[in-house]
């Protein structure tokens, strides 16, 4: 008797359970369609803004168009930023649209603002297989003979000056957007706080270059440059305007800054041993420039002295080739650097999943564990 009953009482109790999981996976399907719903708000307000842009510069002057248009252009991706906000706008209890997508939409051109001044710091020209604004600018000025000082004169003004447009309309957007006026101030502190912290970042990343790269600190470079505005200014941005309580805003901020230095760690590997067909990105770029990542640091430190020897002929080389390349990857792979670095970018992920699922109410958590998956899983 006792047997059959502590049976049934097992028996309900493993319904129970098995409801509630299943209400759970069913909240955050409702949280992702919600979220792409919303996204595609977003996606609408962007558009247009930048097109009110363009054509507003256009009344002014071709070549204040042509800046816009440029910018305009590499505006937009998979827009990993916006939508985390937006989730955490929603799944903390936001409900208009009308209030996140323009602040979503913000944090997307504040994006575009760091990739225009970070592609002018590190000379590329290219981004995602297309002219970026220096090298459209670039290439409208070919073929005129001009001097090459003067050319590169006129490249540097516009990528300089369409990343400050670009930071303008950020704030641009958050001023004009409805809602409570007191969380959207607070945005713009955040917006402004989030500038200042990856600009620190950047300067480590640009005096980085003096040091050897066994004496650069990567992670908080990622941790500044990165996570910073990639990961946990979002998810606070949509936390605050969904009137989250300060534990709740730092609990998302914790997990946005695990989330971006894994996606810094994975965005690194990818930079080296990515399929750029997938990913867009060159896997020769960073070599030739001889970026201080995580990666190269722990090469120089797992790496035999054959094994120096081989990155110190290689990488920094404005001139590296694929064999060189290739040889670099080498060291990489036998040193045990790559296999290191990327069980630290799943440590760190497991670390932005635990955050999520003990300190984020569902179905929020849920949602952002599943970003977290894709995002530290990405290109392998």
């Amino acid at each position: 008797m006792h047997v059959e009953s502590a049976l049934r009482r097992q028996s309900v109790e493993s319904q129970v359970a098995q409801t509630d999981a299943h209400a759970e996976v069913a909240e955050r399907a409702d949280l992702a369609e919600s979220v792409e719903s919303t996204m595609a708000v977003t996606t609408s307000v962007l558009r247009d803004f930048l097109d009110a842009r363009v054509r507003a510069a256009a009344a002014r002057s071709d070549v204040a168009e042509r800046l816009w248009a440029d910018l305009a252009d590499g505006v937009g991706g998979k827009l990993m930023r916006p939508r985390l906000a937006v989730s955490a706008y929603l799944g903390l209890g936001g409900q208009d649209a009308s209030t996140i997508a323009p602040v979503a939409a913000a944090i997307e051109v504040l994006h575009a603002a760091m990739l225009v001044h970070d592609d002018l710091l590190d000379h590329d020209e290219v981004r995602r297989g297309r002219p970026n604004v220096a090298g459209a600018a670039r290439d409208r000025l070919a073929g005129r003979g001009l001097p090459e000082r003067t050319v590169s004169d006129q490249v540097l003004a516009a990528g300089l000056l369409a990343g400050d447009l670009a930071i303008a309309s950020a704030f641009a957007l958050v001023a004009g957007a409805p809602g409570d006026r007191d969380a959207l101030l607070r945005v713009v502190g955040l917006l402004a706080e989030g500038i200042e912290t990856t600009v620190v970042g950047e300067l480590l990343d640009v005096t980085g270059a003096l040091s050897s790269p066994r004496d650069v600190d990567a992670l908080a470079v990622a941790e500044l440059k990165t996570a910073a505005y990639s990961g946990s200014l979002p998810l606070v941005v949509g936390a605050v305007l969904a009137g989250a309580d300060d534990a709740q805003v730092d609990r998302l901020g914790a997990v946005g800054s695990a989330l971006g230095v894994a996606f810094q760690l994975a965005d690194d590997d990818l930079g080296v041993f990515g399929d750029p067909a997938v990913t867009g990105k060159s896997v020769l770029s960073d070599l030739r420039e001889g970026k201080r990542t995580e990666l190269l640091r722990r090469a120089y430190a797992m790496a035999d002295e054959a094994g120096c020897a081989v990155l110190d002929a290689h990488v920094g080389r404005a001139d590296l080739d694929d064999t060189g390349a290739a040889a670099v990857r080498d060291v990489l792979v036998s040193s045990g650097a790559l296999e290191a670095v990327r069980e630290l970018t799943r440590a760190t992920g497991r670390r932005a999943r635990e955050l999520a699922v003990d300190g984020v109410p569902e179905p929020l958590g849920g949602y952002l564990v599943g970003v977290v998956d894709d995002l530290v899983g990405r290109g392998h």
